[in-house]
């Protein structure tokens, strides 16, 4: 997996060109074809990790506005996170890890990508930080979530370097990608992960651009009346799918409780459930509540892969979730060949596995 090539960062933008224009003709010619030969040529972008120094000291600004300074590379890292802790495996950074969040033997994509990190000390949740755990660690850095700023003040007076992390939007992930690979001096890989990203994103809105842009609901994990407003990743999910988010007149930052008839007054075209929802497709299909609801009654329902890892949350993998969405939205467009091979390819170059179909 660790294909570690030195380009230079004019020949990456070449690529990176190349790239997308590849892509865009493999899944979204007028044919609706895809060659061998051109998806080939699309992915390569994703193994090229360009081998990027870092200098320390090194003095970070976190995303809490927190200023951090490393005297040197982190040779512990604990995460109390699941978004970074993710991050942090992509990063090709597992056996540096001392420490994850609580209820790890749920989450498919360590068992799938690292196993060994599964039965690590448990740091806590984003309710609660176990300071004992992390203390016993001693990590020489400790990842947060925004939730969890105050543990990340203790610990600095503890004397651990604690850095928040808060990827809220697409622009939030890359630059939280960036802080984490400068910290932990792998800012190349960092940096071929944030241009796979940029890539795929460029080339899907691309090809869904001229497209009418279908109404949609998002229900959320506990509830079909729960549902992600503007100021969530989740909109920005369904904005690069070339969706209209029919809650994003919603300024919540959490998930928010709506009514069914404020559903049926929105009457999305589409209702997609969150990957790791506790209800199923038919429940929705069945509720006699919805049943006047435009995405009901074309039964235009979905729920979110989640054989790998949850895309409705800002982990790196994320993009492939607005990928899912707009083969769903413009299947025209975005083709399920496609959809699976971006699939794979990425866990396989990010995470060194290749998932099942």
């Amino acid at each position: 997996m660790k294909l570690f090539k030195k380009i230079s960062a004019v020949a990456l933008s070449m690529i990176m060109l190349i790239s997308v224009t590849a892509c865009n003709s493999s899944h979204s010619d007028s044919n609706n074809k895809n060659t061998t030969e051109n998806t080939t040529s699309a992915f390569e972008i994703m193994s090229y990790f360009n081998e990027i120094g870092v200098s320390y000291p090194l003095t970070v600004t976190d995303q809490a506005g927190r200023t951090v300074t490393f005297d040197k590379a982190p040779e512990k890292i604990a995460s109390s996170y699941y978004i970074s802790t993710s991050l942090l495996i992509a990063l090709g950074l597992t056996d540096k890890l001392v420490g994850i969040e609580a209820k790890a033997n749920t989450r498919n994509i360590y068992k799938l990508a690292a196993p060994s990190a599964v039965n690590l000390p448990n740091m806590g949740t984003a309710k609660e930080f176990n300071t004992e755990a992390c203390v016993a660690a001693a990590p020489d850095v400790v990842f947060l979530p925004m939730k969890l700023k105050k543990a990340a003040d203790t610990l600095d007076e503890l004397g651990i370097k604690a850095v928040v992390v808060n990827p809220e939007d697409q622009s939030l992930l890359k630059e939280c990608i960036t802080l984490a690979g400068k910290i932990t001096n792998t800012y190349g890989r960092a940096t071929a992960l944030n241009n796979s990203i940029d890539t795929f994103l460029t080339s899907t809105k691309n090809d869904v651009a001229d497209e009418k842009a279908p109404s949609v609901y998002l229900a959320g994990n506990s509830s079909v009346l729960s549902t992600a407003g503007s100021h969530m990743y989740q909109d920005t999910l369904l904005t690069n799918a070339g969706g209209k988010n029919v809650a994003s007149e919603l300024t919540d930052t959490y998930w928010a409780n709506v009514s069914y008839e404020q559903i049926l007054t929105w009457n999305p075209e589409y209702i997609i459930i969150a990957a790791d929802a506790s209800y199923s497709v038919d429940d929705v299909l069945n509720d006699a509540n919805l049943a006047n609801c435009t995405a009901i009654k074309n039964k235009n329902v979905v729920k979110l892969p989640n054989d790998t890892e949850a895309w409705d949350s800002p982990v790196p993998g994320s993009f492939l979730g607005s990928i899912y969405i707009a083969h769903i939205l413009h299947p025209d467009k975005i083709t399920k060949d496609f959809y699976e091979s971006c699939v794979t390819e990425f866990y396989k170059n990010f995470y060194g596995f290749t998932p099942s179909k």
